[in-house]
C-alpha cells in the first residue's frame, strides 16, 4: 500500500514542480475520508537548498537515510538537473530502493538523476520534449518516449513536464488506491481526474475548442459516436474538406491522427467503463467501437500494458465478466 512518500531535493529545485508532489502527498485530508500520507521533503544536499526563483530556499529536517521508508520516491525537476553530476549518496540510495520495491517517480527533469542512477537502462521513460534528446544521449539503453505525458514502467515512472507531474502522481494514486480517491483529489486541486499517459505532451484532451478551429465540431461529433465505424472520407465531409486537407488539419491541430485520436478516446471510455460499470468486456467492446472483446483487449493492452479483465480487477477488487 502506499502509504510512505518521500520527495527528494538538490539545490536549484524547481519550486512549482516541488508543490505538485506535496499537493498530491503531502496534504493531509483525513477529515475528507481520504488516505494520509507520510510524507517528507528530503535534502540530497544539506539542509537547506536554493530553488531557482531569487531568493527562496527550502530547509528541511530530513537526510537521505529517510528515503529508506518511503513507498514512493518523487523527484522534482530542477535547475541544471541535465547537465549535472548527483550526489553518489542520492544514487545508491535510489538504486536501494528500487531494488527492495521502492517506486520511484520523476517530474520533467527529475529523470536525469534517475538515468545517473542507471534506473532507466532498459525501460521505457519520458522527459519534457525539449530535453529528450538530450536524455537519449547520457541514457543510450533508455526507451524514450519524447511525446507522452507520463510512462509507468513499475517500479520506475517518468513524467514530462508540470502539468504532467500532476498526471503521473494521480495515476499512482488511482493504480493504488482506486479511481475515487484520485478522482477526489483531482477535484479539489481542479485538474481532470485522469489523462492517458499516452498522450501528446502538447495537447491536452479534451481540446479546448478554441484551439481547434477547423476541426472543434468533428470531435465533439466523434466524442459522441465511439460506438460507430467512421473513415477519414466520412468526416472530411463532416467538416467540409478533402479528405487531403481534413486530415492536414487535424494533425495541425490536435497534434496526432484522427485514427490515433479516436483509439485513445475509446480506450479512455473503457478504462471508465471498467471502473464504474459492471457490463461485460464483450458490452464495452460495443459500446466503445472495438466491435468485440479481443479487438478491444488487444487494443487495451497495447495502450494500457494489462488486460482488461486485469484492470478491472486492480481498480474494483472484483472478476471480470
Amino acid at each position: 500500500m502506499l502509504k510512505n512518500v518521500a520527495a527528494v531535493l538538490l539545490d536549484g529545485v524547481h519550486p512549482f514542480e516541488l508543490g505538485v508532489v506535496c499537493e498530491v502527498f503531502g496534504i493531509d485530508r483525513s477529515d475528507e475520508g481520504l488516505p494520509p500520507y507520510d510524507f517528507a521533503v528530503v535534502s540530497a544536499e544539506g539542509p537547506q537548498l536554493a530553488t531557482h526563483v531569487g531568493g527562496l530556499t527550502v530547509s528541511t529536517p530530513y537526510g537521505l537515510e529517510r528515503l529508506a521508508e518511503a513507498d514512493l520516491i518523487a523527484i522534482p525537476a530542477g535547475s541544471d538537473y541535465v547537465t549535472r553530476d548527483f550526489p553518489p549518496a542520492l544514487l545508491d540510495a535510489l538504486v536501494a530502493a528500487v531494488d527492495r520495491g521502492t517506486r520511484v517517480l520523476s517530474v520533467c527533469t527529475g529523470v536525469f538523476a534517475l538515468g545517473a542512477a542507471g534506473l532507466l537502462d532498459g525501460r521505457r521513460c519520458t522527459v519534457h520534449w525539449m530535453h529528450a534528446d538530450e536524455l537519449a544521449l547520457r541514457n543510450p539503453r533508455a526507451i524514450i518516449e519524447p511525446d507522452v505525458l507520463y510512462v509507468d514502467e513499475d517500479p520506475v515512472i517518468t513524467s514530462a513536464g508540470t502539468a504532467a507531474g500532476i498526471d503521473a502522481c494521480l495515476h499512482i494514486v488511482r493504480k493504488e488506491q482506486g479511481p475515487e480517491v484520485a478522482n477526489r483529489i483531482a477535484r479539489r486541486m481542479v485538474v481532470p481526474p485522469h489523462r492517458d499517459g499516452g498522450q501528446a505532451q502538447y495537447i491536452e484532451r479534451p481540446l479546448p475548442r478554441s484551439q481547434c478551429d477547423t476541426v472543434g465540431e468533428v470531435l465533439v461529433w466523434m466524442e459522441r459516436h465511439l460506438d460507430q465505424d467512421v473513415t477519414v472520407e466520412q468526416l472530411a465531409e463532416l467538416a467540409h474538406m478533402s479528405p487531403r486537407t481534413f486530415a492536414r488539419r487535424f494533425q495541425q491541430e490536435t497534434g496526432t491522427t484522427p485514427y490515433r485520436w479516436i483509439l485513445r478516446q475509446r480506450v479512455l471510455l473503457a478504462q471508465r467503463l471498467l471502473e464504474a460499470t459492471d457490463e461485460t468486456v464483450d458490452a464495452i467492446a460495443g459500446r466503445t467501437g472495438f466491435g468485440n472483446a479481443a479487438a478491444l483487449r488487444h487494443q487495451f493492452v497495447r495502450a494500457i500494458g494489462t488486460t482488461p479483465n486485469a484492470y478491472r480487477r486492480t481498480f474494483r477488487g472484483t472478476e471480470a465478466a
